[in-house]
């Protein structure tokens, strides 16, 4: 039942690695080539609010989805999972908003700030605190239980 989890593990985690591999072709998406590049005097892409909107959301459950199965079968605890969605939904209510105001915008706030704000919206960078926060309370329930 081990080995089990840990391939559903690695199956979240190549779910993940394939968003992002495949986002240029999954996705709607004009900022991918405009963020890649190091020249920031080009010119500000055209793009559709409501196709980009729609995308972005796509891409936020895939990622949900996939960060999900890697939080239940390390932890194998239902309520740590939907913890752990909640926390994600909740970074991502915040950051989106915020991203597509940077957008809106046309990045005149700052373009490292709006860098920053579209990877907490495409990545799933939370995930990399969830992990070290469940296993932490792990570590401490297994060492309040043993007294």
């Amino acid at each position: 039942m081990k080995i089990l989890s840990w391939l559903l593990v690695i199956v979240g985690l190549c779910g993940l690695v394939s968003v992002r591999i495949l986002e240029d072709q999954i996705f709607y998406d004009p900022f991918l080539n405009y963020f890649h590049e190091a020249d920031y005097q080009i010119a500000f892409p055209n793009f559709e609010w409501g196709k980009l909107i729609i995308s972005h959301i796509f891409r936020f459950a895939l990622n949900l989805f996939f960060s999900c199965i890697i939080i239940h079968f390390l932890f194998k605890n239902k309520e740590w999972t939907i913890q752990g969605a909640i926390l994600i939904t909740i970074i991502f209510a915040i950051t989106f908003p915020i991203y597509l105001y940077c957008i809106s915008d046309k990045f005149e706030i700052g373009h490292l700030f709006s860098f920053y704000m579209r990877r907490f919206v495409i990545q799933p960078l939370i995930l990399l605190l969830i992990i070290p926060l469940f296993y932490y309370r792990k570590q401490m329930m297994l060492k309040n239980s043993n007294y």
